[in-house]
């Protein structure tokens, strides 16, 4: 008899992949892996999220328009605010420090500008992965119905692990809708709040190598009695 996978296993086993072996997901596992996380929970039961998964010619002629559209220099235009718009002091160390860990183990210096762009073009070709989707709400709402999102991403993530499966959800695939809602069709009034390339991970890849620690639980609990 298989043994279940306790949310703590699928916590701890978890992490951001960006390196996928190219044979997709099963059609039926992906429903099943989705069906499951409609059972997250959300503010009054409104449940905001949408999700748009791109595979096949579809996906592979999505990489190429937005491809051209980072080669372009166009300006992004993303519908919310990104993540990593208005950081400071901590948090900003710690981003700096993630993006160090990756280009030192793919061998790219600081200096390398040619080397880091390579490193973060792979965004936008969704680091190999088969499929990637889009995760929209409408345009409207706002930072309590993105407390909604972030519960429905990781639901669905851990899922994904629990099935033998991994991610990287992206912040990069917000900035540039166009080619997005031309080729994937997400609704009409939504802004992506983030992507989701996802897939079996390439265990050879040297990308996947990088582990990323945390913080110690005192700089983000605080207990009072």
């Amino acid at each position: 008899m298989t043994k279940t996978m306790t949310v703590s296993e699928a916590m701890c086993k978890r992490r951001t992949i960006r390196g996928f072996r190219p044979e997709p997901v099963a059609e039926d596992l992906l429903k099943k892996i989705l069906e499951t996380a409609q059972l997250a929970p959300s503010n009054c039961n409104t449940q905001p999220w949408f999700l748009t998964v791109v595979s096949g010619q579809a996906r592979d002629k999505l990489e190429q328009a937005l491809m051209a559209e980072l080669i372009s220099g166009k300006t992004p235009t993303p519908v919310f605010t990104l993540g990593d718009a208005n950081l400071e002091g901590i948090y900003k160390e710690r981003q700096y420090a993630c993006a160090a860990d990756y280009y030192q183990t793919m061998g790219v210096e600081r200096a390398d500008k040619a080397g880091r762009n390579e490193l973060m073009a792979k965004n936008w070709q969704f680091f190999g992965a088969p499929h990637v989707g889009f995760l929209t709400m409408p345009s409207t709402m706002g930072p309590v119905n993105a407390i909604d999102m972030g519960i429905y991403l990781q639901s669905l993530m851990l899922l994904l692990v629990e099935h033998g499966l991994d991610s990287c959800a992206q912040g990069a695939l917000a900035n540039f809708p166009d080619p997005i809602k031309e080729i994937a069709g997400i609704p009409e009034g939504h802004g992506i709040i983030c992507g989701l390339s996802f897939g079996y991970a390439d265990e050879e890849a040297k990308i996947n190598e990088v582990k990323m620690d945390r913080a110690d639980l005192k700089q983000s609990v605080k207990f009072v009695s």
